[in-house]
C-alpha cells in the first residue's frame, strides 16, 4: 500500500501551453492517505482519467511530481509502481481459461502454487465465477469478462494502489451493486490504497472513505459523502451530489440575511462584504413548502418516487426543488417555500464563504 503524494502537478496535451485554460489538469497539490479508498467522480472531460493515468505512469505530467510514500516515481514505467489498473472496458486473455486469466499475475511473480490457487478460489467468489473457472474467456460475455479483468487487478495483495477507470460500465446493475460491496469488503480485509474513477455519484459514494471531486480539470472538493453533501465547498459539487441537486439562487448577503427578489431569507451565519457573483445554494431536502411565509413560487409538478416527493417548482424563472416527505400534503395554497437557515450556504464566484456565527 502507498501514501501518494500529487506536488504542484498540472497536464496539458498542447506541446506549448500559454495559459490555464490549455491544461486538461490544472495545478493540484494532494495527499492521499496510505490505505484509503478514494473516487474520483465528476463529469466527462473533466481530467479524472487523466489523473488516474498520471499515477499510474501510463501519462508523464506537464509539470510537477507524483510520490509514492515519499519516493519520487514521476518517471518510473508503470511496472516500477506495483500497482494494479482496471480499465472501462474489459482486458482479458481470451485464448486463456478463467482460472488462467485470474492466476496469471500472479503466475507472473513466481507465487507459490497453493497460495496461487488458494487466491484464484477466493477472488473468483468474490466475483462469482467459480463455475467458470474451467471456461475459456473467448466465449464469455463481456461483462463477464470485466469481472475476470477486475478479478485479475484485485488477486494480488502486494500492489501499492489498486486503480479502477469507471470498471463497472459494462456490468449489469444488479452486479454493479454485488461488485461495489465486494470491493469495500475487499478494502476492508486487506487496506489497499484505492482509487476509483466514475462519473456516477451513487458509485461514487457507496466506495470511497473520500470522494475528490473534480470540475474543469481541477479537483473542488475531497470529503467525505456527508460533507459533500452537507458542505459543498464549490457549487458544481452542490449541484452535482444528490438528486435532484442543490438550488442555487443569486442573492446579496448583508449581515445575516439574503436579499432575493425582494424577499429575506434569514442565515445561521453572519457574513462582512462579499465580493464577486453571490448566490446561495440549499439542498431540496432543507426546502420545504408554505402557504403563508417564505419565496413566492409555482408549483408546475410534483414527482412520487415512493420513498418521498419532489416538488418541481418556479422562482422568477429559475427552477426550485423541494423534496417533501411520502406523507406529507401539498395543498393548492402552498405557493412558498422556506429553508432551514442551518442549511443555507453562502457562495461567490462559485467557492463557499464561510461566516462567523450569528
Amino acid at each position: 500500500m502507498a501514501k501518494i503524494t500529487l506536488d504542484n502537478l498540472a497536464h496539458s496535451y498542447l506541446p506549448n501551453p500559454k495559459g490555464e485554460e490549455d491544461f486538461a489538469l490544472k495545478e493540484l497539490n494532494h495527499e492521499w492517505n496510505d490505505g484509503e479508498a478514494y473516487a474520483l467522480l465528476g463529469s466527462s472531460g473533466c481530467g479524472k482519467t487523466t489523473l488516474l493515468n498520471i499515477i499510474s505512469g501510463l501519462l508523464r505530467p506537464s509539470q510537477g511530481r507524483v510520490l509514492f510514500n515519499d519516493r519520487d516515481v514521476t518517471n518510473s514505467p508503470t511496472a516500477e509502481r506495483n500497482i494494479a489498473q482496471v480499465f472501462q472496458f474489459p482486458v482479458v486473455y481470451d485464448t486463456m481459461t478463467v482460472w488462467q486469466n485470474l492466476a496469471f499475475p500472479l503466475k507472473n511473480r513466481k507465487a507459490d502454487a497453493a497460495y496461487i490457487a488458494e487466491r484464484v478460489g477466493k477472488i473468483a467468489h468474490m466475483i462469482g465465477m467459480e463455475a467458470e473457472l474451467d471456461h475459456k474467456a473467448r466465449g464469455l460475455t463481456a461483462d463477464a469478462k470485466q469481472k475476470i479483468s477486475l478479478g485479475r487487478g484485485m488477486v494480488r495483495e502486494d500492489v501499492n494502489a489498486l486503480l479502477f477507470d469507471e470498471p463497472l460500465t459494462v456490468i449489469d446493475p444488479h452486479m454493479k451493486w454485488e461488485l461495489r460491496t465486494q470491493l469495500k469488503s475487499l478494502h476492508r480485509e486487506f487496506g489497499h490504497t484505492m482509487i476509483y474513477v466514475t462519473h456516477d455519484q451513487t458509485e461514487a459514494l457507496t466506495f470511497a472513505d473520500k470522494v475528490v471531486v473534480m470540475y474543469d480539470g481541477r479537483v473542488v472538493q475531497i470529503g467525505t459523502p456527508e460533507e459533500l453533501f452537507e458542505r459543498p465547498e464549490h457549487t458544481f459539487v452542490g449541484y452535482f451530489i444528490g438528486s435532484p441537486g442543490m438550488n442555487i439562487i443569486p442573492a446579496r448577503i448583508e449581515g445575516n440575511k439574503a436579499h432575493v427578489e425582494g424577499s429575506l431569507i434569514e442565515l445561521a451565519q453572519t457574513y462582512g462584504k462579499i465580493d464577486g457573483d453571490v448566490v446561495i445554494g440549499v439542498r431540496p431536502e432543507y426546502a420545504k413548502l408554505s402557504s403563508k411565509v417564505g419565496l413566492p413560487v409555482r408549483i408546475r409538478r410534483v414527482e412520487d418516487v415512493g420513498r418521498h416527493k419532489i416538488v418541481r417548482a418556479e422562482f422568477f424563472g429559475r427552477d426550485i426543488n423541494i423534496i417533501a416527505k411520502e406523507g406529507e400534503a401539498i395543498d393548492a395554497d402552498m405557493t412558498r417555500v422556506v429553508f432551514d437557515p442551518a442549511r443555507v450556504n453562502v457562495y461567490a464566484n462559485d467557492w463557499r464563504v464561510t461566516g462567523e456565527a450569528a
